[in-house]
């Protein structure tokens, strides 16, 4: 019998670690750099090298619109909201599950996130939320918009940093400063809520609220698996 020769083994091909992200998109915009990642079954935004959210949980975003809603007068009927910031999309698909909602805004300043919802991977967390026709997207920045604009909403729900000591970009610095702050009273009708979202607890911020005028200032904790928990900020406008 001939002898055979044995086959060359197979290349091996590279395995990708649940742990490793993966970019699906990398965009330069005039606040900096924005990127979405794929880490295993999750996505992640970074905006300028600094982690901004995940779909990991959601719990805290969820609660920025729960709390916002119970906080409002009894009895008031389709009550508007403002969100500021897209993100993951997990706070807008909160408010849409909830029928009570009236109008929806969201306020997003980076077209790349509105896009990756759009268009992109995240459609499948918020396409039934944006094709809800009490949704609408205003692609523009938050502090402007509470600057210039002159509609009111009973709803103010903000996560656009990682809490008022943690900015996303030093200009975001604004919102929480004495003058932001009564931007944001303005744009509240009277008995309305203003609900910001932090990745930890701001004593300083709460001093900051009451001396603008807010009453019923408190704090809504959601633990999280290690360190400080996230936390709802929230205030009232007197009616």
């Amino acid at each position: 019998m001939s002898a055979t020769t044995a086959p060359e083994p197979m290349e091996s091909l590279p395995v990708r670690s649940p742990g490793t992200p993966v970019v699906l998109d990398r965009r330069e915009g005039p606040f900096g750099e924005v990127v979405l990642r794929e880490r295993g079954e999750h996505f992640e935004i970074i905006a300028n090298g600094c982690f901004l959210m995940d779909t990991s949980d959601g719990r805290s975003e969820r609660l920025l619109i729960d709390v916002a809603l119970a906080s409002l007068p009894a009895g008031r009927t389709d009550p508007s909201v403002l969100i500021g910031g897209l993100g993951v999309g997990f706070s807008l698909v909160r408010a849409a599950e909830e029928e009570r909602w009236g109008r929806i805004v969201v306020v997003e300043r980076e077209q790349a996130i509105v896009d990756w919802h759009r268009e992109g991977p995240l459609d499948r967390i918020s396409g039934t939320a944006l094709a809800d026709p009490r949704t609408g997207i205003l692609h523009t920045d938050l502090i402007a918009h509470l600057r210039t604009a002159t509609e009111r909403y009973d709803a103010l729900c903000l996560d656009i940093d990682n809490g008022p000591d943690w900015t996303v970009t030093e200009s975001n610095g604004s919102l929480y400063s004495p003058a932001g702050l009564a931007h944001c009273h303005d744009r509240l009708t009277p008995g309305g809520v203003l609900a910001v979202w932090s990745a930890q607890p701001s004593p300083a911020f709460e001093e900051a609220l009451r001396n603008a005028g807010f009453s019923g200032v408190r704090t809504e904790e959601v633990a999280v698996a290690r360190g400080v928990p996230d936390v709802v900020h929230l205030a009232l406008r007197a009616g």
